[in-house]
């Protein structure tokens, strides 16, 4: 068992699947020599070499088209985007390639590709470094979603993305990169694509993923203090969905809010929210309601912690929640 942070965790899961394979190969803007933006690559150029751990140009479509490429002749590319706001340069590449190669060459073809993105606000950054877009790559069939939101999860979550046959967008939360966890490199890991009760309730059920998980145990400790038992659970998987937990949390409380940085409108929460609905509605008490950023571009640093959403927010949710 050891204690490490989000960021030292991904890379010790990184090292694992680099020591595993030969064919994985990390690929991204100032992740050899620098070990990347956030320190999360760091060392791993300097002990597997630049043949394996490479420091690509700034191009994010020539790193994902490249990786294309690779996968199609074996490999198991990982691609760092170096922030969430610059993964629309790539966004063809992984929407029209990436995502559909496997289902045009009728399973014949696999396209074994991560692509690493470091997402959501938090770190006083200016804009194209604070977004939440996960909601584009969600809406794309072909690709696989998740986002870990602890160093145990980091860990394993990042191994088995390398694994995986099908391509995995793997948003990491960059306000969390230096927050320690336990992580236990001997058990046997959760499956990839399914979601987390850490935190069991029974008045309402609150779903959050990524950055906001903490948010919400946080305000699920508050709420403790008034006598409201908040069940938090910890999505994981956002594309799939693990509905069979999801509808199981939802018929037990009755009430529902879901969480996220992203703006609401259009947001995860919203296709959440219909699943419940189509799932859970004989069992609903009260309307599921979202709790989100607002539809606006991302403001500028001084003004974050407006936007972001955060324990007064959540509960306030808890409330209008239990008002019904």
């Amino acid at each position: 068992m050891s204690r490490l942070t989000i960021a030292k965790a991904l890379n010790a899961g990184l090292r694992r699947a680099l020591e595993a394979d030969p064919k994985v190969v990390l690929a991204g803007e100032d992740i050899g020599k620098l070990g990347g933006v956030f320190r999360v690559t760091e060392g791993l150029q300097k002990d597997f070499g630049e043949a394996r751990v490479i420091d690509s140009p700034l191009a994010e479509s020539g790193i994902v088209g490249t990786a294309v490429g690779m996968a199609l002749r074996g490999y198991r590319p990982v691609c760092e985007m170096q922030f969430d706001g610059f993964t629309m340069p790539a966004f063809d590449q992984i929407v029209n390639q990436v995502a559909k190669m496997r289902n045009r060459s009728a399973g014949r073809l696999k396209m074994p590709v991560v692509i690493r993105i470091p997402y959501g606000g938090g770190i006083g950054a200016v804009e194209h470094h604070s977004e939440s877009p996960e909601a584009y790559f969600c809406h794309t069939p072909g690709l696989k979603v998740v986002s870990p939101s602890n160093a145990h999860d980091a860990y394993w979550m990042i191994q088995q993305a390398v694994a995986s046959d099908d391509p995995v967008i793997f948003f990491e939360p960059k306000r969390r990169y230096h927050e320690r966890g336990e992580v236990d490199e001997h058990t046997e890991p959760q499956p990839l694509h399914t979601s987390s009760v850490v935190r069991p309730g029974s008045d309402v059920t609150v779903l959050a993923y990524g950055p906001m998980v903490k948010v919400c145990l946080d305000a699920a400790t508050a709420a403790e203090d008034e006598g409201r038992s908040l069940e938090v659970i910890d999505l994981r998987t956002l594309s799939p969905l693990d509905m069979t937990m999801i509808t199981e949390s939802a018929q037990k409380t009755g009430r529902v809010i879901i969480v996220h940085e992203a703006a609401v409108s259009g947001g995860l929460g919203g296709e959440i929210a219909a699943r419940i609905g189509e799932h859970c509605f004989y069992s609903l008490e009260a309307p599921v309601l979202r709790v989100g950023g607002f539809d606006i571009p991302y403001p500028a640093s001084r003004l974050e912690e407006e936007y972001l959403p955060d324990l007064d927010r959540v509960l306030d949710g808890v409330d209008r929640s239990l008002a019904f």
